[in-house]
Protein backbone atom coordinates (compact mmCIF):
# COMPACT_ATOMS: atom_id res chain seq x y z
CA UNK A 1 0.00 0.00 0.00
CA UNK A 2 1.23 3.38 -1.15
CA UNK A 3 1.71 5.58 1.87
CA UNK A 4 -0.11 8.58 2.36
CA UNK A 5 2.64 10.68 3.27
CA UNK A 6 4.42 12.29 0.46
CA UNK A 7 7.72 11.64 1.36
CA UNK A 8 9.54 10.20 4.75
CA UNK A 9 10.94 13.68 5.62
CA UNK A 10 7.61 15.08 5.32
CA UNK A 11 5.93 12.33 7.35
CA UNK A 12 8.79 13.24 10.22
CA UNK A 13 8.09 16.79 10.46
CA UNK A 14 4.63 16.13 11.19
CA UNK A 15 5.08 13.39 14.05
CA UNK A 16 7.76 15.82 14.63
CA UNK A 17 4.77 18.29 15.71
CA UNK A 18 2.65 15.43 17.12
CA UNK A 19 5.22 14.72 19.70
CA UNK A 20 5.93 18.45 20.41
CA UNK A 21 2.28 19.18 21.20
CA UNK A 22 1.86 15.86 23.18
CA UNK A 23 5.19 17.06 25.26
CA UNK A 24 3.47 20.72 25.70
CA UNK A 25 1.01 19.14 27.45
CA UNK A 26 2.26 18.23 30.70
CA UNK A 27 0.36 14.71 31.08
CA UNK A 28 1.39 11.45 32.66
CA UNK A 29 -0.44 9.19 29.75
CA UNK A 30 0.59 5.60 27.55
CA UNK A 31 0.42 4.63 24.46
CA UNK A 32 -1.27 1.56 23.82
CA UNK A 33 -1.62 -0.21 19.63
CA UNK A 34 -4.13 -2.26 19.14
CA UNK A 35 -4.30 -4.32 15.97
CA UNK A 36 -8.01 -4.39 14.49
CA UNK A 37 -8.94 -5.68 11.12
CA UNK A 38 -8.62 -2.38 9.38
CA UNK A 39 -4.69 -2.00 10.68
CA UNK A 40 -3.04 -0.92 14.23
CA UNK A 41 -4.37 1.55 15.90
CA UNK A 42 -2.49 4.54 18.22
CA UNK A 43 -4.20 5.68 21.18
CA UNK A 44 -3.32 8.07 24.07
CA UNK A 45 -4.86 6.87 27.38
CA UNK A 46 -5.03 9.22 30.45
CA UNK A 47 -6.39 9.57 33.91
CA UNK A 48 -7.21 6.62 37.03
CA UNK A 49 -8.04 2.94 35.30
CA UNK A 50 -10.75 3.25 37.90
CA UNK A 51 -12.95 6.05 36.62
CA UNK A 52 -15.48 5.45 34.17
CA UNK A 53 -13.89 5.32 30.58
CA UNK A 54 -14.47 8.24 27.58
CA UNK A 55 -13.35 7.69 24.07
CA UNK A 56 -12.42 11.13 22.39
CA UNK A 57 -11.69 11.64 19.21
CA UNK A 58 -10.22 13.89 16.84
CA UNK A 59 -11.42 15.48 13.74
CA UNK A 60 -9.72 15.78 9.85
CA UNK A 61 -6.31 16.46 9.84
CA UNK A 62 -5.69 16.10 13.49
CA UNK A 63 -4.29 13.99 16.00
CA UNK A 64 -4.91 12.54 19.82
CA UNK A 65 -2.63 15.29 21.78
CA UNK A 66 -5.30 18.15 19.68
CA UNK A 67 -7.97 16.11 20.80
CA UNK A 68 -6.65 16.01 24.90
CA UNK A 69 -5.65 19.62 24.56
CA UNK A 70 -9.20 20.57 23.73
CA UNK A 71 -11.10 18.92 26.48
CA UNK A 72 -7.99 19.46 29.11
CA UNK A 73 -9.57 18.64 32.17
CA UNK A 74 -11.69 15.15 31.49
CA UNK A 75 -9.39 12.69 33.42
CA UNK A 76 -10.08 14.67 36.57
CA UNK A 77 -13.71 12.46 36.01
CA UNK A 78 -13.18 10.02 33.02
CA UNK A 79 -10.19 7.89 32.46
CA UNK A 80 -9.26 9.29 28.58
CA UNK A 81 -8.63 7.12 25.57
CA UNK A 82 -7.52 9.15 22.71
CA UNK A 83 -7.46 7.60 18.86
CA UNK A 84 -5.47 8.60 16.45
CA UNK A 85 -8.09 8.19 13.67
CA UNK A 86 -7.14 5.88 10.70
CA UNK A 87 -5.58 7.44 7.65
CA UNK A 88 -4.77 10.86 9.36
CA UNK A 89 -1.29 12.35 10.05
CA UNK A 90 -0.66 10.59 12.96
CA UNK A 91 0.99 7.58 14.88
CA UNK A 92 -2.06 4.93 13.46
CA UNK A 93 -2.11 2.79 10.37
CA UNK A 94 -3.08 4.74 7.42
CA UNK A 95 -5.88 2.50 5.76
CA UNK A 96 -8.73 4.84 4.82
CA UNK A 97 -11.73 3.37 5.33
CA UNK A 98 -15.02 4.10 3.76
CA UNK A 99 -17.65 6.55 5.16
CA UNK A 100 -20.50 4.96 3.23
CA UNK A 101 -20.04 1.91 4.55
CA UNK A 102 -20.03 0.65 8.12
CA UNK A 103 -16.46 0.12 8.56
CA UNK A 104 -15.79 3.30 10.87
CA UNK A 105 -18.15 1.52 13.60
CA UNK A 106 -17.12 -1.40 12.98
CA UNK A 107 -13.58 -0.06 14.01
CA UNK A 108 -14.49 1.62 16.83
CA UNK A 109 -16.19 -1.50 18.44
CA UNK A 110 -13.77 -3.58 17.20
CA UNK A 111 -10.87 -1.46 19.67
CA UNK A 112 -13.78 -0.68 22.32
CA UNK A 113 -14.18 -4.76 22.52
CA UNK A 114 -10.15 -5.46 22.86
CA UNK A 115 -9.91 -2.60 25.24
CA UNK A 116 -12.54 -4.43 27.52
CA UNK A 117 -14.52 -1.16 28.28
CA UNK A 118 -18.28 -0.88 29.02
CA UNK A 119 -20.47 2.14 29.55
CA UNK A 120 -18.27 4.38 27.18
CA UNK A 121 -18.88 7.67 27.07
CA UNK A 122 -18.12 9.45 23.75
CA UNK A 123 -16.80 12.93 22.52
CA UNK A 124 -15.55 13.83 19.19
CA UNK A 125 -15.76 16.90 16.87
CA UNK A 126 -16.43 17.26 13.34
CA UNK A 127 -15.03 14.23 11.31
CA UNK A 128 -15.09 12.34 14.67
CA UNK A 129 -18.42 13.12 14.87
CA UNK A 130 -19.10 10.95 12.31
CA UNK A 131 -16.62 8.36 13.22
CA UNK A 132 -19.04 8.40 16.89
CA UNK A 133 -22.51 7.84 14.77
CA UNK A 134 -20.91 5.11 12.32
CA UNK A 135 -20.31 3.61 15.65
CA UNK A 136 -23.67 4.01 17.21
CA UNK A 137 -25.46 2.65 13.99
CA UNK A 138 -23.41 -0.66 13.95
CA UNK A 139 -23.23 -1.60 17.91
CA UNK A 140 -24.43 0.76 20.31
CA UNK A 141 -24.72 -1.48 23.44
CA UNK A 142 -21.21 -0.75 24.92
CA UNK A 143 -22.01 2.98 24.71
CA UNK A 144 -23.25 4.84 27.73
CA UNK A 145 -23.98 8.27 26.06
CA UNK A 146 -22.32 10.88 23.50
CA UNK A 147 -21.07 14.72 22.98
CA UNK A 148 -20.86 15.82 19.27
CA UNK A 149 -19.09 19.10 18.39
CA UNK A 150 -19.69 20.53 14.95
CA UNK A 151 -20.25 17.00 13.55
CA UNK A 152 -20.10 15.48 10.48
CA UNK A 153 -22.57 13.73 8.89
CA UNK A 154 -25.68 14.95 9.82
CA UNK A 155 -25.80 18.23 7.18
CA UNK A 156 -23.37 19.91 4.95
CA UNK A 157 -23.32 23.54 3.79
CA UNK A 158 -22.75 25.04 0.74
CA UNK A 159 -20.26 23.54 -1.72
CA UNK A 160 -19.24 26.16 -3.72
CA UNK A 161 -18.82 28.49 -0.21
CA UNK A 162 -16.33 25.96 0.90
CA UNK A 163 -14.73 25.54 -2.70
CA UNK A 164 -14.03 29.51 -2.51
CA UNK A 165 -13.03 29.62 1.35
CA UNK A 166 -11.25 26.48 2.01
CA UNK A 167 -10.09 24.39 -0.94
CA UNK A 168 -9.14 27.16 -3.48
CA UNK A 169 -7.01 29.02 -0.58
CA UNK A 170 -5.52 25.59 0.97
CA UNK A 171 -4.50 24.54 -3.22
CA UNK A 172 -2.36 28.45 -3.09
CA UNK A 173 -0.63 27.54 0.03
CA UNK A 174 0.34 24.09 -1.61
CA UNK A 175 1.09 25.49 -4.55
CA UNK A 176 2.96 28.76 -3.40
CA UNK A 177 3.89 28.04 0.12
CA UNK A 178 2.84 31.83 0.89
CA UNK A 179 1.64 31.85 4.72
CA UNK A 180 -1.11 34.53 3.71
CA UNK A 181 -3.23 31.37 2.01
CA UNK A 182 -3.43 29.20 5.04
CA UNK A 183 -3.92 32.04 7.41
CA UNK A 184 -6.80 32.86 5.16
CA UNK A 185 -7.96 29.37 5.41
CA UNK A 186 -7.57 29.43 8.91
CA UNK A 187 -9.45 32.47 9.71
CA UNK A 188 -12.53 31.16 7.94
CA UNK A 189 -12.53 27.71 9.79
CA UNK A 190 -11.23 29.13 13.43
CA UNK A 191 -12.59 30.77 16.20
CA UNK A 192 -9.44 32.00 17.04
CA UNK A 193 -5.81 32.54 16.04
CA UNK A 194 -4.23 29.15 17.09
CA UNK A 195 -0.54 28.99 16.00
CA UNK A 196 -0.04 24.88 16.89
CA UNK A 197 -2.90 24.42 13.91
CA UNK A 198 -0.85 26.96 11.32
CA UNK A 199 2.64 25.25 12.03
CA UNK A 200 0.65 21.66 11.84
CA UNK A 201 -1.47 22.00 9.04
CA UNK A 202 1.46 23.87 6.56
CA UNK A 203 2.97 20.42 7.09
CA UNK A 204 -0.08 18.40 6.40
CA UNK A 205 -1.16 19.93 3.23
CA UNK A 206 2.37 20.00 1.93
CA UNK A 207 3.09 16.47 2.44
CA UNK A 208 -0.09 14.10 3.37
CA UNK A 209 -2.26 13.05 1.04
CA UNK A 210 -5.90 14.34 2.18
CA UNK A 211 -9.40 12.71 1.48
CA UNK A 212 -11.50 15.11 -0.29
CA UNK A 213 -13.89 12.46 -0.79
CA UNK A 214 -17.70 14.35 -0.12
CA UNK A 215 -19.14 13.78 3.50
CA UNK A 216 -21.81 11.33 3.76
CA UNK A 217 -25.45 12.34 5.30
CA UNK A 218 -26.76 9.95 7.60
CA UNK A 219 -29.63 8.49 6.71
CA UNK A 220 -33.16 9.13 8.81
CA UNK A 221 -33.76 5.56 9.11
CA UNK A 222 -30.31 5.10 10.81
CA UNK A 223 -30.74 8.09 12.95
CA UNK A 224 -34.15 6.47 13.84
CA UNK A 225 -32.27 3.68 15.27
CA UNK A 226 -30.26 4.89 17.36
CA UNK A 227 -31.35 4.76 21.40
CA UNK A 228 -27.61 6.26 22.93
CA UNK A 229 -28.48 10.05 24.40
CA UNK A 230 -26.97 12.61 22.14
CA UNK A 231 -25.37 16.25 23.07
CA UNK A 232 -25.00 18.07 20.28
CA UNK A 233 -23.21 21.10 20.24
CA UNK A 234 -23.33 22.90 16.98
CA UNK A 235 -21.73 26.61 15.46
CA UNK A 236 -23.64 29.34 14.27
CA UNK A 237 -21.01 30.98 12.18
CA UNK A 238 -19.59 27.16 10.75
CA UNK A 239 -19.61 26.94 6.99
CA UNK A 240 -18.84 23.41 6.94
CA UNK A 241 -21.78 22.18 8.95
CA UNK A 242 -23.88 24.93 9.52
CA UNK A 243 -25.06 24.71 12.84
CA UNK A 244 -28.68 26.27 12.65
CA UNK A 245 -29.49 23.74 9.65
CA UNK A 246 -27.88 20.91 11.94
CA UNK A 247 -30.04 21.35 14.47
CA UNK A 248 -33.14 21.60 12.95
CA UNK A 249 -32.47 18.42 10.90
CA UNK A 250 -31.00 16.50 14.67
CA UNK A 251 -33.97 17.71 16.24
CA UNK A 252 -36.30 15.96 13.15
CA UNK A 253 -34.51 12.68 12.78
CA UNK A 254 -32.77 11.63 16.38
CA UNK A 255 -35.50 10.43 18.83
CA UNK A 256 -32.39 9.99 21.47
CA UNK A 257 -31.26 13.86 21.29
CA UNK A 258 -30.96 14.54 24.53
CA UNK A 259 -29.64 18.03 24.85
CA UNK A 260 -28.30 20.74 21.77
CA UNK A 261 -26.39 23.84 22.48
CA UNK A 262 -26.24 26.56 19.73
CA UNK A 263 -22.61 28.19 19.87
CA UNK A 264 -23.40 31.67 18.89
CA UNK A 265 -20.23 33.39 18.20
CA UNK A 266 -18.49 30.02 16.93
CA UNK A 267 -17.38 29.24 13.53
CA UNK A 268 -16.67 25.53 12.43
CA UNK A 269 -13.65 25.26 15.00
CA UNK A 270 -14.27 26.53 18.80
CA UNK A 271 -12.11 28.89 20.87
CA UNK A 272 -10.98 28.16 24.38
CA UNK A 273 -14.27 29.91 25.67
CA UNK A 274 -16.82 27.70 23.93
CA UNK A 275 -14.68 24.65 24.43
CA UNK A 276 -14.45 24.70 28.73
CA UNK A 277 -18.48 25.12 28.21
CA UNK A 278 -18.43 21.86 25.79
CA UNK A 279 -15.98 20.44 28.80
CA UNK A 280 -18.40 21.64 31.21
CA UNK A 281 -21.48 19.93 29.69
CA UNK A 282 -19.44 16.48 29.36
CA UNK A 283 -18.14 16.64 33.17
CA UNK A 284 -21.77 17.26 34.35
CA UNK A 285 -22.85 13.85 33.10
Amino acid sequence: MQSLYKSEFGKNEILNLYNQKLKELGIEYTYRIIDTDFGKTNIIITGDSTKPPLIIVHGSNGCAPIALETYPTLSEKFQVFAIDVLAQPNKSAETRLNMKDNSYGLWINELINKLELKNVTMAGFSFGGLIILKTLIQNESNIKEVFLSAPAFIVNGNPLIALFKIFIPMKQYIRTQKTKYIEKFLETLFSEKDEFALNYLSKVFLYFDMDFSPIPIVKKEEALSIKTPITLIVAKNDIIFPGVKMMKRANKIFPSLKNTLLLENSKHVQNRKDNTKIEKLILQE
